[in-house]
C-alpha cells in the first residue's frame, strides 16, 4: 500500500493487528463450539475470553520472532497466545488447520473492505445525483468518435454515471456475498477432526456463511469475482474520469476540475490548469485492475490445496481495495466540485454551423417523399460545405438554396428541423428510468 493514495479506515482493515484480532476471535469462536460440543473443556474456552477482555496489545514483533523459527504464521500466532492464556491454550485449535483461520480471516477482511467501498459508491452516487438534476436540461454535444454528432445535456452525461455505478454497486454486493464465507472443516476439508457444527457457529459470530464444500481452502473461484468487481468499477471510475479529461481540454472546456486557491499546474508554465485529479484517477484504475489476472489465475490449486494462492492474496488484498477505495473518494470530490460551464458548450455546439441537425433534415425529406439514399446526398453536399468551411457557413442557409430539397421542404419547415428543444424531449423519460423519477 501507497500512503498517498491510502485512506486510513481501509487501511486499518490490512494492518497486521487486525489480522491477528480476527485470527482470535476465529480460534475463541471454535473453542466456545467445541466446548459446548463436550471435546474441551468449558474452562479453555473461558480463559481464551478472559484474557482477550483484557484488551491485550498484541506483539506483532514478537509473533513476527517466532515466526522466524517456526516458518508458520498461524503457529507463530497459537505459540504467542499460548505464552498468554497458559496451560489451557492446548485445547485451541483442535481439529482446524491453518487454512481455516487464513481464510476465514481472509473473508472477513475482504467483507469488511467491500462495505468500506459499497459507503464510497453511495457518496459518489449522491454527488452523481445531485450535479445530473442540476444540469438536467443544459444542452451539450453528444460526441461519436470524438466528433460532434447530436445534442444532449450534461444531465444526462450524469445520468448514465449514475446507472453504471449503480450496476457497479450492485454487483459489489453480489460480490459481498459470494465471498462471505467460513470454513472450519479440517485438513483437506472432510471435517474429521472436527464437527461441522463448529464451522456453523464461527460462521454466525463472524457475519459469514458456511462454505459449502472447501477442500483444504475456500474455493477460489469466490475470490476472483470479487476482485474481477473491483476491476470493473475501477474501470467504470476511469471512463467518467476520462470523460472529465476530455472536456477539460483547452480546444472543449466545457468543464474542468475545481482549481483551489494557491493551486499550481505547471513548475514551467503558471497559465496551467491540469486534470491532474482525474488523470490521476485513470492511472488508479490500472492499478486496481492488475489485481484481475492474479486472482482469475489463483482459482486453479492443486488438488486439495496449495498455498499459490496466498503470496498474491497479500499483495491484491490490500492494494486493489485500499486504492479502489482512494479512488471512489477522489472520483466523489471530483464531482462534487466539478466546475460546469453552460455558456462554452452552447458556443461549441453551435460552432459548425448547424451541422448536428443534419439527421432531422434526413429524415424530413424521406417523409416528404425522397429515397433515404437521395436524401442522405442533398444533405451530405451541403453539409461537406460548411465542413470545410469549419462552420463558417450555415448548414440552413445552404439547404434553402438547395433546388432539390427546396422543392420538398419550405424555408419555414426547414427553420423547424434546427430547433433544439427537439431532442431535449424525453430527458424526462430517461431520468425516470434512471432515478426512479424526472425531477428531484
Amino acid at each position: 500500500m501507497v500512503p498517498r493514495y491510502s485512506r486510513p479506515q481501509m487501511t486499518a482493515i490490512w494492518e497486521p493487528e487486525a489480522r491477528f484480532r480476527i485470527w482470535f476471535e476465529i480460534e475463541a469462536h471454535a473453542t466456545d463450539a467445541l466446548a459446548d460440543l463436550g471435546v474441551v473443556p468449558q474452562s479453555a474456552a473461558k480463559a481464551l475470553w478472559d484474557w482477550w477482555k483484557t484488551q491485550p496489545a498484541i506483539d506483532v514483533p514478537a509473533i513476527d520472532a517466532i515466526e522466524a523459527v517456526t516458518k508458520h504464521d498461524v503457529i507463530a500466532f497459537l505459540t504467542w497466545v499460548a505464552e498468554h492464556v497458559g496451560e489451557e491454550a492446548r485445547f485451541m485449535h483442535q481439529g482446524m488447520t491453518s487454512s481455516d483461520v487464513l481464510d476465514t480471516c481472509l473473508n472477513v477482511q475482504l467483507t469488511k473492505a467491500a462495505d468500506i467501498l459499497l459507503a464510497d459508491l453511495d457518496a459518489l452516487l449522491a454527488a452523481i445525483r445531485r450535479r445530473a438534476f442540476e444540469h438536467k436540461l443544459t444542452p451539450t454535444i453528444g460526441r461519436s468518435h470524438g466528433i460532434h454528432a447530436e445534442p444532449v445535456t450534461f444531465g444526462l452525461k450524469m445520468a448514465e454515471a449514475y446507472a453504471e455505478f449503480s450496476r457497479c454497486k450492485a454487483r459489489l454486493i453480489a460480490a459481498r456475498a459470494d465471498v462471505a464465507t467460513c470454513a472450519i472443516s479440517g485438513a483437506v476439508g472432510t471435517f474429521a477432526n472436527i464437527d461441522p457444527r463448529v464451522e456453523e457457529h464461527v460462521a454466525a459470530k463472524l457475519g459469514l456463511s458456511v462454505e459449502p464444500v472447501s477442500t483444504q481452502v475456500i474455493p477460489r473461484d469466490r475470490h476472483a469475482m470479487f476482485f474481477a468487481t473491483l476491476g470493473v468499477i475501477a474501470s467504470s471510475i476511469e471512463r467518467l474520469a476520462v470523460e472529465v479529461r476530455h472536456l477539460q481540454r483547452t480546444e472543449v472546456l466545457e468543464a474542468e476540475e475545481y482549481f483551489s486557491p494557491g493551486q499550481k499546474g505547471s513548475s514551467a508554465m503558471p497559465h496551467k490548469r491540469n486534470p491532474v485529479l482525474t488523470e490521476n484517477l485513470t492511472g488508479l484504475a490500472r492499478v486496481v485492475r492488475s489485481a484481475v489476472v492474479p486472482a482469475l489465475e489463483n482459482v486453479a490449486l492443486w488438488h486439495e490445496r496449495d498455498i499459490s494462492h496466498s503470496s498474491v492474496e497479500r499483495f491484491i488484498g490490500p492494494d486493489a481495495t485500499i486504492t479502489l477505495d482512494f479512488a471512489l473518494a477522489r472520483l466523489t470530490g471530483v464531482i462534487d466540485k466539478l466546475l460546469v460551464y453552460p455558456e462554452r458548450m452552447m458556443k461549441n455546439m453551435n460552432r459548425m454551423g448547424g451541422l448536428i441537425h443534419s439527421q432531422r433534415v434526413l429524415l424530413a425529406l424521406t417523409q416528404a417523399g425522397v429515397s433515404r439514399e437521395d436524401s442522405y446526398a442533398m444533405v451530405q453536399r451541403n453539409a461537406m460545405k460548411v465542413w470545410e468551411s469549419d462552420g463558417a457557413l450555415s448548414l440552413l442557409d445552404l439547404l434553402k438554396a438547395d433546388p432539390g430539397v427546396s422543392a420538398r421542404l419550405g424555408n419555414a419547415e426547414l427553420e423547424a428541423l434546427f430547433d433544439l428543444d427537439y431532442h431535449l424531449k424525453h430527458v424526462d423519460t430517461v431520468f425516470a428510468r434512471v432515478f426512479g423519477i424526472a425531477t428531484a
